[in-house]
Order: C-alpha cells, then structure tokens, then sequence
C-alpha cells in the first residue's frame, strides 16, 4: 500500500487565511440588529461558512426584510471591513511560501463573492494562487461539493490527491464530500475529528509535510474465483502467482480455493492468509489482526478478516461465495422468465446475503472501512434494470457500494463482464451463446474508490480446451484500487 502524492491544497478564505469570520459574523450582527433582531450564539450555523445569499434568506425569514436588500446591505457592511484592514491568520503566510517553494498547486476556494475573494487575494498576493473559486463561480456552493470539485478540475487534479484547509463545518463538508482529505482548523466553531479529518489548533505548526502525511493510502483489492482451485488448466499455481504479481495487488478474496490454494500462495509470497472451510480464503500482504465468519464454512458462505495495513489503519476483508442454482441469467435467457418469477428465484442467495451481512454486522466498527468481495453468481440491480435483483439490492441497502459501477457508471459502455471468459457458447452442445454478465463483485464502505476493472490475462481458449490456457480460472477477476482514508 503506497500513499498518494500531494497534487493540490485548496485553501478555504474567510477563517482560514485570513481573519475575515469574525469580519463577516460582525457584518451580520450589523445588519441583523439594525432591523430588530439582534444575534446570539445559536444563530452562527446560520452565519459562519455560509454564502452571502444563504444568510440573507435566513434574515429576511427573521426580520420580514426581502433577502436581496439583506444581501445587498451584506455585502457593503462586510466590504467595508474586509477594506478596513485584512489580518493573515497566525501561520497562513508561512505555509503558503513553503508550499510555493515545493510548486505545490494552491488554490484559494471560498463562499464569498467574487468582489470580496479579490480584495483578499491581492492583499496576499495573487500569484500565491493557481486558482480561484468563489461564490460566483458554482452553480451550488459551500456546503455542496462543487467548489472544490471545480477547483480540482482547474488545476487538473484529483480529489483523493488534495488537502483541503478549512474552519468551519460548512466547509468541511464540502471538501469531503468532493473527496478530499481535510485539514480543519476551526476559528469560532468546534469541528471534530473523523476518518480523512485531522483537526489542529492553527497554521503554524503546519508543513508540506505534514499535509501529505494526511493523504490516504492506495489500497488494491482482487476479488478472484480460482475454479475448484485452478485444477483445470495446467502450472495453474505458478499461473496464479503470476496473476497476484503482474497486477500488484495487495490483498486478493478468494473463492474455489480446492482447500490449499490461500495457504499455498501466501507462502509462495510471503504474505498472510486465512482460509474457511474447503472453499474461502483471504491473501494479504498485511497482517491479519482478526478472524471472522464460520471457520469450517461450507462451499457457499463467507468469510473475513481484520488487516493491519499501517499505523492507524485498518480495514475489513470479506469474501463471499453464493449458490450459483437457480442461475438467473439462464432462466431470463433460456426459460424466458420474467422479472418476478426471476426475483422470487434468488431466494436463497438472498438467504445467504443476509446471513453474510449479519456476520458483517456483529464484527464490524464504525471507523474501519469494509470490503465485501466475491462471485454472488447474480447480475447487479445496477446493470440489468429490468429486474431489481434482491442479492445486490440488499448489499446496497446496508450501506455497501459497488465499486465496479461507482467507477463505471454506464453498464453499456462498460458492462464488467466477469462470467465468463472462457465460455463464449453454452456448454450444453446447443450452441447457444452463453449469457455473459457481471457477477463478481468487489463492494465496500467507508472507502475512495479510485479505479476498478475486469482482469483476465491473455486470450483464453474456449472450455473445454482450456488446459493451456494462461488464465487459470472460468471467471474474469474484479479487481479496485481504493483510497484507505486515515482515522481521525
């Protein structure tokens, strides 16, 4: 697991660079008294990080004032002392010349208008900054993701690889929800920590350094279904090490272990294994911390385990494999079943999801992340929405995400078929072509995904020639890179 390079930090204005919440707040406390209502303490939520818009619709509720009067008389009082004299937080100046000394990209993003943000940026020096993004510049701003987003698009970088600095709730719900890692230095508001949050007093002590220590980590997950332990094709354990290596992966779920294979290849690696049952197992570079699931599980089930993949970081691991009758596709394709008597069909893996995600349930903690990976050997609600497929649905509803669709979101233009690279016609004889369909997964929570793709090395043979083949198994891999964030 390596962690991301430092792209970009996307510094939040008021609060954070310079002293201007207090400015804004003693703006509104102006503006709101003098049309009878004087503010308190509770009021600030409704202030601080907030656009110049959102405050006066917030007033004009209060007072019976029309908004655009508030948000005029907003935007002249704040002006006024924005003009009267801008105060660089304790440690902003520093921070920014030792950033500019590396050529890290900066980018100012701020809920102020466009008028205000140039005020401050030619008191600080507008060249500190690659990009600006204001108020004026989104369609939705501050606590919505776009300014960030669109700060990322400028500078042509990735979220994932970006500190965001910020002071105030509003905005640091915008930077996570953009997807970046979050410095939050709180000026009139508490902020707490979180996972991919990191909370300091001020600037001052703040280096490059220690903001690329808050990147998240790359994470690469393999969900591979190994065929009865890749017995059918011949060298198929030297083909399967070389599949781990080729890919750089860090930790592969398997399924159709034939019993050995997870032991056998974390020792020809040098890694971490667990195996359940004749049929699951889990290979990782990392250490296991903690064993999950029925250690004897059948040849449907699932399994997981607690890796240790760095100071501070851990993360869930489970591999599941389903009953593969009564295969969905083949009842659509063959029997010509509809989409009820398909549903009522999948009873029991939906049996079998439910169970995995009640096992899921009593070992998991909020703050370790979670993969669930394995051959469901059913379609995704996601692809075929014909039918809502009960198996996915579920996965879904317990809050896990398909990483798979999360980075390919048409199923057109990027189906993901993982059944099956070697079965292009029905092995009945009939000639049939074989419905191929995604059915192998890689779901997760509380992750980045950052990439994900079908895996399959060479250009198989059909069955049943597929002895030589250089691709051990009859289903095509998943394999994610995540983004591990670090716990708060």
């Amino acid at each position: 697991m390596t962690q991301l390079p430092l792209q970009a930090v996307l510094f939040d204005m008021d609060g954070t660079l310079v002293d201007t919440e207090r400015l804004w707040w003693e703006a509104v406390e102006r503006v709101a008294a003098e049309r009878g209502r004087p503010l308190g303490e509770t009021d600030r939520p409704e202030v601080l990080g907030r656009p110049v818009e959102h405050t006066a619709d917030w007033l004009a509720g209060l007072t019976g004032v029309p908004a655009g009067e508030l948000a005029a008389a907003l935007h002249r009082e704040f002006a006024d002392r924005v003009r009267g004299g801008i105060v660089p937080r304790p440690g902003a100046l520093a921070l920014l010349d030792a950033l500019a000394r590396e050529r890290i990209p900066i980018a100012l993003v701020t809920a102020s208008p466009r008028a205000v943000a140039d005020t401050v940026l030619e008191a600080l020096g507008a060249g500190r900054f690659a990009v600006s993004v204001t108020a004026d510049d989104t369609v939705h701003t501050k606590p919505a993701p776009d300014p960030y987003l669109a700060a990322c698009r400028a500078l042509g970088v990735d979220p994932a690889g970006c500190v965001a600095v910020e002071d105030t709730p509003t905005g640091v719900t915008s930077a996570e929800a953009a997807g970046c890692a979050v410095l939050a230095v709180p000026s009139l508001v508490t902020i707490g920590a979180a996972p991919g949050r990191t909370v300091l007093g001020s600037l001052e002590e703040v280096t490059p350094e220690l903001l690329r220590s808050l990147l998240p980590h790359r994470l690469r997950v393999m969900s591979w279904n190994l065929w009865l332990g890749g017995s059918k094709v011949d060298d198929h354990r030297a083909k399967q090490l070389k599949t781990v290596l080729e890919t750089g992966v860090d930790v592969v779920a398997l399924q159709e272990t034939g019993g050995t294979a997870a032991e056998e290849l974390a020792e020809a690696l040098g890694w971490h294994h667990h195996r359940a049952g004749e049929n699951l197992g889990v290979i990782s570079r990392y250490p296991i911390t903690a064993r999950f699931g029925d250690p004897e599980v059948g040849f449907y089930g699932a399994a997981g385990v607690r890796l240790r993949i760095g100071p501070g970081r851990e993360i869930d691991v489970w591999t599941a494999h389903l009953h593969y009758t009564p295969y969905g596709p083949y009842e659509a394709a063959f029997d010509g079943l509809g989409a009820a008597e398909l549903i009522d069909h999948e009873g029991v893996r939906l049996a079998q999801m439910r169970d995995t995600l009640r096992r899921i349930g009593e070992s998991a903690e909020e703050d370790v992340p979670l993969v669930l990976a394995g051959d469901f050997n059913c379609p995704s609600h996601l692809d075929r929405t014909e039918v809502d497929w009960p198996v996915t649905r579920a996965a879904e509803e317990a809050g896990l995400r398909d990483s798979f669709r999360e980075a390919h979101p048409d199923p057109a233009a990027a189906p993901g078929h993982t059944w099956s690279p070697i079965h292009p016609v029905h092995e009945d004889g009939s000639g049939r072509p074989e419905p191929q369909d995604r059915i192998d997964y890689v779901l997760h929570r509380g992750l980045v995904v950052l990439d994900s793709r079908t895996h399959v090395s060479g250009t198989p043979r059909p069955w049943p020639d597929v002895f030589g083949n250089d691709w051990p198994s009859d289903h095509a891999a998943v394999i994610t890179t995540f983004a591990v964030p670090r716990r708060g």
